[in-house]
């Protein structure tokens, strides 16, 4: 999209094209003769004009009157009238729907929405030059014709008028800033482009201020996010821990009690039978044999 300082001044040139065509419809001098009579109150110049034909006289005498009939005006005349008067109502249109369309003003909408606007703007401005050149182009192609003509005679050619140069002029103005106002196409944005484009527009500074905040704001609810994850996951070990710590108790208190219940258990027979054994086979003492074995059958009989 082009910077303010140009539509600024493809709005400055419309402006001008939608006066100058204004004034150019009110002015009598479309087309001028100028002739000098040898008597007094001849008639020194003559004007006519879309509306009116006026007379200025060696006097000083200046009237006008005006044309109330429409049908018995020539063809290019009437086409010059409505012309005239649907490009100046289109420019105007122009002008309020440029005024929305300017990247200065704080109305008008969104950045895509300032475009589509200029561009409506640049057409009606387009139109209306056209409008204006048709009928001027037409008038002067009449008026030249007539001049060149043998059959008229001197007194009744007529020449090209200042209002004629003000309608082409204007028509240029208003076809520049036409243009200009097309070329303020949005397009596609990006986001390098758009920070270098925005630092001259506060729409897009708000828009980018606020682009900021909002990703500002979801990083930091991301933030917080990981942070509840994080406290929820460090309670639940906290609980599991504290699920598991009474089992393990249990179990080292079982083991503790199996643990003093064998010290506490007295010693066993076998360590004592051992010993008996060990004096019984010891080489120095030999066992003590049954006396009852000794014995017979017979002498018990």
């Amino acid at each position: 999209m082009l910077s303010s300082a140009v539509q600024i001044l493809a709005f400055a040139l419309a402006l001008l094209g939608v006066l100058g065509a204004t004034v150019a419809t009110l002015l009598p001098n479309w087309k001028v003769s100028a002739d000098v009579g040898s008597n007094i109150m001849t008639a020194m110049s003559q004007m006519q004009g879309l509306w009116m034909d006026c007379t200025w006289y060696s006097t000083g005498v200046f009237s006008c009157t005006l044309k109330y009939s429409v049908l018995s005006l020539p063809a290019y005349l009437q086409t010059a009238r409505t012309a005239m008067v649907l490009s100046c109502m289109t420019a105007s249109l122009g002008l309020c729907l440029a005024s929305l369309g300017l990247k200065c003003t704080r109305w008008g909408g969104s950045h895509r929405a300032k475009g589509h606007t200029a561009i409506a703007a640049g057409g009606c401005f387009v139109l209306a030059s056209v409008l204006c050149l048709v009928p001027a182009s037409w008038f002067t192609n009449e008026v030249i014709t007539s001049f060149l003509d043998a059959n008229v005679p001197e007194s009744g050619k007529y020449e090209p008028g200042g209002a004629v140069y003000v309608t082409f002029i204007s028509a240029g103005f208003l076809l520049a800033g036409g243009v200009i106002f097309c070329l303020s196409c949005p397009g596609k944005r990006t986001g390098q482009l758009d920070y270098a484009s925005s630092s001259t527009d506060p729409d897009k500074l708000v828009q980018q201020r606020r682009r900021q905040e909002k990703l500002q704001r979801d990083r930091l609810e991301q933030e917080e996010e990981e942070r509840r994850r994080r406290r929820r996951e460090e309670k639940e070990e906290e609980e599991e821990e504290e699920r598991e710590r009474p089992k393990n108790s249990q179990s080292k208190t079982v083991q503790l009690q199996t643990d003093d219940v064998e010290q506490e258990k007295p010693p066993q027979d076998k360590p004592q039978q051992d010993q008996e054994q060990q004096q019984y086979y010891s080489p120095s003492k030999l066992p003590p044999k049954d006396i009852k074995a000794g014995y017979s059958l017979q002498d018990y009989v």
